[in-house]
């Protein structure tokens, strides 16, 4: 590029664009007012043109879109193959300099360049000097713009922030390393590629991801920590995909070598941990001594699946966590880092989800250092056909995010920029990103094969000199180093990679929990196994009961004025209190207060979760008559209490499950849960569910208390607005239809502690009570999945008495019929299982059918894992019964198919358990309201038809 065309590239930087012929006025319209400014005979960047310099910049900063596109980034040269732009924006504007001749379209000529001018205060291109010619200013332009460097900031809308920017890259000489900084950043270089090295001459049929391309990664991240250290970071919190992640562990976060090599024996055998996972998803947790600082530092890498940006929420919710803790409201000590692959950053949605969360309340982490491996490719798809935005980055410009575009075969110019990425997280509490723009040597993997696809870029890597030798050969060319001290370098790390190899050997088995990511020291023994496998009654004192509830009840602050319609649903909430009982708001209320009495914390986040979608919660109060004055009751049971955090999300389910689930990674003590708006909506946040909350500890040795709340129930509204899907959830539960169990003293805790998750439906308030205590009193913990209801949230019948939540009460896996028909079980014809909603609509329709003494019904509360013992009390009750299966889903969803095994195993195959409920359909449920009473009548039918199955065939 010339000179020229740099100059007039940069000039539109600083808002010069439009620098005119001598004669033309220039206007400049903001506030009401208007700037002229003839500029007839006087140089550029002098006298009034200098001041309409910083009238463009103030008119900027009213209207950013007053001045034209900034686009030094796009001129710089960030491919280190030289083949490809950055981005995909490739068009040049006509009034762009690019040939001598178009400098009079800006009043300009070629005598022009070694004029002195003085220079606006917009710039720090100067240092010292007010004045510079022209020529220099072009090249001190060039030389920060539109070498190896590319910034991307004038689309933040604060002044203090772009300035600050513009001092740590325009500023002359803030490049400068000194010899050993060099010398450590080469040391690093030669750890990160010789590491790959190993691995590719040890095990080269091996897919490993490796870093090839991009090593200066390695040294990048260590760069960032080690900034972040010296500034007061004490805990750094990680997520990144498969590339790099071996490379990652064994140089970033030091995890031992032979651990590492050990995974690629095929004989390693797998410790009884669970199912494990690939050795390039798995996580660690390490605490050590930072070398550039002397200080202590936490590393945590986060194990991950292959869904690529699936982790980011995840990272952001324990980072959030881990601040909390500590109490860490400006991010001072614990901070993340984001690894990201190109067409991964632009392509996936939920990085866009992470992004909103970063600036709210109740999920800020207080800046995020985003780093972006740019391979410019994503597996065999060029960024052409993968992006429709010039850079892969863009996304983060809606949360005014800066981004640095760095040439990754430029060390020091990657050190840099990774120190100022650091800087600016700690100054400005925001997010920024670091774009290494690479090549990635090899194919997708190392058994892929890139010429299919990309011949003329490969074609050229299998040409590229590796970035070590570069620099190497820079260093060694300047005198910072000799070749023997290099070489020297080289084999000494090779030499501890082959020690640990021959260490490798010796281990036969592999332990998944010596990669655990979050441990929670003190909760488990040292083996990692529960303390006990009991679980104390989750009942609670009368007192404290009445107390939860009249404050649940009440306004604890002074002078706060509350809605009309309020103030009758805390009147009401007084008088359950009064007579004992509890609907399930208040239900929800006295578990969480409980909790909160205990030094618990409680954390209930999702769309609309203080008032709750239904109107039935109100967590929050807010103030009739001041602006955003707010209050939680909940927040004034005790003087000495947890915090009890209720925040409404933004509207997003993949991004801020994520996030509750990282939140509730970093402690065993905390009830954390996440409510759906609706339990349809829980499918698009579906890879939450499925990588990381059904499967996370088979795969990861990793414990997770997570609650997922879910509104259920077929009432005629519509098919996304009834069904929370609970066959999915069955479907993934790993407990075994066929095993008959061994019925012990600690069935139940047993039980729970084999699950990989607990999914419930309880039908009364008192039950969501004890499911949600006893989530805590367990001594291990466990994801639980409660199928939360709607209309029964206000129906009379759902209501329970103190009586059934006091001091040694427990929560009920199988509530038993307790009525007529249990009285004379010889004489019963049928006994109908059943869950949740339902069971109020059978009742009735047995009252109004007198079948009270023929039929029974018991209801499932705890559907996985299956309660075998208790069913097998029920079942060998009624001999002589019919056994009918009844639920208002669709037979093809709902509990059927995962109850019916279940059943027959208990009965040894010799009774059936017949279906009742709805047809199978494709929808979840109908949008008809007819339809939907017509299909109700039509199966309550059935259910209380005591001869509906003679001389059927099950």
């Amino acid at each position: 590029m010339s000179h020229l065309k740099l100059f007039a590239a940069m000039v539109q930087w600083h808002g010069i664009k439009t620098l005119r012929k001598p004669g033309i006025a220039r206007r400049v319209l903001f506030h009401g007012q208007r700037y002229v400014s003839s500029g007839t005979s006087e140089p550029f960047l002098s006298g009034s043109n200098s001041n309409y310099v910083e009238e463009m910049y103030y008119a900027w900063l009213e209207n950013p879109q007053s001045v034209h596109k900034i686009r030094g980034h796009h001129v710089a040269q960030l491919d280190p193959l030289g083949i490809l732009d950055a981005d995909l924006d490739s068009f040049v504007p006509s009034d762009l300099i690019t040939t001598i001749d178009k400098l009079g379209f800006y009043g300009l000529h070629e005598s022009d360049l070694d004029k002195v001018f003085q220079l606006p205060t917009t710039t720090f291109i100067g240092g010292n000097e007010n004045s510079l010619s022209l020529r220099e200013i072009i090249k001190r332009l060039e030389n920060t713009y539109c070498q190896h460097i590319g910034l991307e900031f004038m689309f933040i809308n604060d002044v203090e922030q772009c300035q600050w920017i513009r001092q740590k890259f325009e500023t002359p000489g803030v490049m400068k390393f000194t010899n050993e900084e060099k010398r450590t950043l080469l040391a690093r270089l030669v750890r990160s590629m010789r590491f790959e090295d190993f691995l590719a001459r040890k095990w080269s049929s091996e897919k490993r991801f490796g870093l090839e391309g991009c090593e200066v990664m390695i040294p990048a991240l260590k760069t960032i920590i080690d900034k972040s250290s010296e500034m007061g970071i004490e805990y750094v919190i990680m997520g990144m995909p498969h590339r790099g992640r071996l490379n990652v562990l064994a140089n970033v976060i030091r995890k031992e070598l032979e651990q590492i090599f050990c995974q690629f024996d095929p004989k390693l055998e797998a410790a009884d941990e669970g199912s494990g996972d690939v050795k390039y998803h798995l996580g660690m947790y390490h605490e050590r001594i930072n070398r550039a600082t002397n200080k202590k530092i936490t590393l945590s890498l986060m194990a991950n699946p292959s869904h690529l940006e699936a982790v980011d929420p995840v990272v952001q919710g324990k980072t959030k966590a881990e601040q909390f803790y500590r109490g860490d409201t400006a991010g001072k000590k614990v901070m993340s880092i984001l690894l990201h692959g190109d067409a991964a950053f632009a392509g996936q949605g939920v990085v866009y989800e992470t992004f909103h969360l970063s600036d709210l309340p109740s999920y800020t982490t207080n800046g995020t250092i985003h780093v972006v491996v740019n391979n410019q490719i994503g597996f065999t798809t060029d960024p052409r056909m993968a992006r429709s935005s010039p850079y892969p980055t863009d996304v983060a410009r809606v949360v005014n995010a800066p981004i640095f575009h760095v040439n990754a075969d430029d060390p020091e110019a990657v050190m840099y920029v990774c120190s100022v990425a650091a800087e600016w997280r700690n100054t400005f509490n925001k997010d920024v990103v670091v774009d290494l723009v690479c090549y990635r040597r090899r194919g997708h993997n190392e058994m892929d094969e890139p010429m299919f696809t990309q011949p003329l870029m490969y074609k050229q890597i299998h040409k590229q000199v590796p970035v070590l030798k570069k620099y190497a050969d820079k260093l060694i060319a300047d005198g910072t180093v000799t070749l023997q001290e290099f070489e020297e370098e080289i084999a000494k790390y090779d030499r501890i990679c082959e020690e640990a190899y021959t260490r490798s050997k010796d281990n036969k088995i592999l332990h998944i929990k010596h990669w655990l990511d979050s441990p929670w020291p003190g909760f488990f023994n040292v083996d990692g196994e529960p303390k006990s496998m009991s679980c104390p009654p989750t009942g609670i004192s009368e007192d404290l009961l009445t107390h939860i509830g009249n404050v649940a009840s009440s306004v604890p602050v002074k002078d706060f004025k509350i809605h009309a319609g309020l103030s009758r649903i805390l009147r009401a909430r007084l008088e359950m209190t009064k007579n004992r009982v509890v609907d399930w708001a208040l239900a929800e209320y006295m578990a969480f207060g409980s909790f909160l009495k205990e030094g618990i914390h409680v954390r209930l986040s999702g769309q609309d979760v203080e008032r709750g979608t239904f109107s039935h919660r109100h967590h929050v109060l807010h103030d009739q008559e001041v602006d955003k004055r707010t209050c939680v009751p909940m927040n004034h049971l005790w003087e000495q209490q947890a915090p009890y955090t209720v925040c409404n999300s933004s509207l997003s389910e993949y991004g801020v499950l994520g996030f509750e689930l990282g939140f509730a990674m970093a402690s065993p003590n905390a009830l954390v849960c996440w409510e759906a708006q609706f339990g349809d909506f829980h499918n698009t946040a579906q890879c939450i569910i499925d990588q990381f909350i059904s499967s996370g500890q088979a795969k990861w040795v990793r414990h997770n208390g997570i609650v997922l709340l879910l509104p259920h129930g077929m009432e005629g509204m519509g098919p996304e607005h009834s069904s929370a899907r609970p066959e999915r959830f069955l479907q993934m539960s790993n407990d075994d239809s066929d095993a008959y169990p061994e019925f012990t003293e600690q069935f139940e805790v047993s039980q729970l502690y084999e699950c990989n998750w607990i999914v419930v439906n309880c039908s009364t308030p008192a039950n969501y009570f004890h499911v949600l205590r006893r989530q805590i009193l367990l001594p291990f913990r466990k994801p639980l999945i409660v199928l939360t209801p709607k209309s029964l949230l206000r129906h009379p019948e759902a209501k329970s008495s103190f009586d059934e939540m006091v001091s040694g009460t427990t929560f009920q896996r199988v509530i038993p019929e307790n009525g007529l028909a249990a009285q004379a079980p010889h004489e019963v014809k049928r006994v109908i299982f059943c869950t949740g909603k339902v069971y109020y609509d059978l009742v009735k329709e047995r009252k109004n059918q007198d079948l009270e003494k023929q039929v029974a019904i018991t209801r499932l509360e705890q559907i996985s894992p299956f309660p075998f013992d208790l069913l097998k009390e029920e079942l060998e009750k009624y001999p002589g019964a019919d056994l009918v299966w009844c639920q208002e889903e669709h037979k093809n969803s709902g509990y059927y198919d995962y109850v019916k095994p279940r059943f027959r195993t208990i009965v040894n195959h010799t009774r059936p358990i017949w279906y009742v409920g709805r047809e199978p359909a494709a929808a979840a449920a109908t949008g008809n309201k007819n339809t939907h009473l017509v299909s109700l009548r039509r199966f309550l039918d059935t259910a209380f038809n005591l001869e509906a199955f003679e001389g059927k065939t099950f």
